[in-house]
């Protein structure tokens, strides 16, 4: 840290901060899982901090409706895995900073050694499959987590799952969100964002952090912090902690690409989960059964003889219609369509 004194003297000159909170970010191990619209801002602002150590995680690639909001890539780089991208920029950022990319998606198999070596664990993700297993996968390692969460015009952040002086640990996403993953929420594929608050979100987030490791009392640990882009107001909202008990991991949806489904496509049966002037509008095939609908076609379903992929616009749908569908039928393999149809669209 002797060497980059002067790149760190702005934020050490603060009050209560200092070389000794600088020392503790210079020996610090920080994850964050999902690069995109949270992630980019996240990453850059903690790299330029000088975390000592900052992995990186996400296995998709860019695309063209990525840039309006994750400010780490170009043009140049459609087609590119993120955390390639991400780690090559942020180095560039910071050469003091160890940057350390995970081309991989977060599943229930790798979640536990994925976040062993770090200290802190920051969740840019847009599935809430990803999200319950991060936060359960803390809780079970006794580690805090960063939350970051946007959609249209609001933005959500917080801190979960901090030890407390009295050795019990703070709220986690379970006690506030126990059922979302059930909800018919749109992700901002979907549903849109405002790019603007990607930014906001993933600093505050990258402020949580830096809090955290520095030891400031005055974290979002048991509360939710929440900005509406429209109106412009924040609130904090106290939480309160359930009785919610985390023993093991939510299973992952196993997916597969186009790619891979075109591939063995005679082995599999193929169902949009979309509603039906979607399916009218564009469709790669299948049969159209609208996930609201789905458990209606039950006995349709438990005919089939191959394998069943399930597809949407995103991932979202499909992912909670393919859990519906193996909770029904557990000797069946089921997939769901990896990042959903949107990029197919002519």
């Amino acid at each position: 840290m002797e060497g980059n004194l002067e790149r760190y003297q702005c934020q050490m000159a603060l009050p209560g901060f200092g070389s000794s909170a600088q020392h503790l970010l210079t020996n610090a191990r920080v994850l964050i899982v999902g690069m995109g619209g949270l992630g980019c801002p996240c990453a850059q602002y903690l790299t330029s901090s000088g975390i000592g150590t900052i992995g990186i995680a996400d296995d998709d690639t860019v695309s063209l409706s990525n840039l309006h909001r994750q400010i780490l890539y170009t043009p140049d780089d459609i087609g590119l895995f993120k955390v390639d991208v991400a780690a090559e920029r942020l180095q560039q950022q910071n050469p003091s900073v160890q940057i350390i990319p995970f081309r991989l998606r977060v599943t229930s198999e790798n979640v536990m050694d994925l976040i062993s070596e770090f200290d802190l664990i920051i969740e840019g993700t847009d599935n809430f499959e990803t999200k319950y297993i991060l936060n359960d996968a803390c809780v079970l390692a006794g580690k805090a987590l960063v939350y970051g969460a946007i959609y249209q015009y609001e933005g959500q952040v917080s801190l979960w799952n901090v030890l407390q002086k009295d050795g019990s640990y703070s709220t986690h996403y379970r006690d506030v969100f126990p059922n979302v993953e059930e909800s018919q929420i749109p992700n901002c594929q979907e549903g849109g964002v405002t790019p603007p608050l990607a930014g906001i979100v993933g600093c505050m987030q990258a402020n949580e952090a830096i809090k955290y490791l520095t030891g400031s009392e005055d974290i979002l640990a048991g509360k939710l912090w929440i900005i509406n882009m429209m109106s412009g107001k924040t609130q904090i909202i106290k939480l309160r902690k359930s009785s919610v008990q985390i023993t093991d991991l939510p299973q992952t949806v196993p997916t597969l690409t186009f790619e891979e489904f075109k591939e063995n496509q005679e082995h599999f049966e193929l169902i949009d989960v979309r509603d039906d002037h979607e399916h009218q509008n564009f469709n790669i095939g299948g049969k159209n059964i609208p996930l609201d609908e789905l458990e209606n076609h039950f006995d349709e379903i438990s005919g089939f003889s191959h394998q069943v992929l399930v597809y949407c616009m995103s991932g979202k749908r499909s992912k909670e219609a393919a859990r519906k569908i193996k909770k029904a039928f557990p000797a069946k393999e089921v997939f769901s369509l990896q990042d959903g149809i949107y990029k197919m669209y002519p």
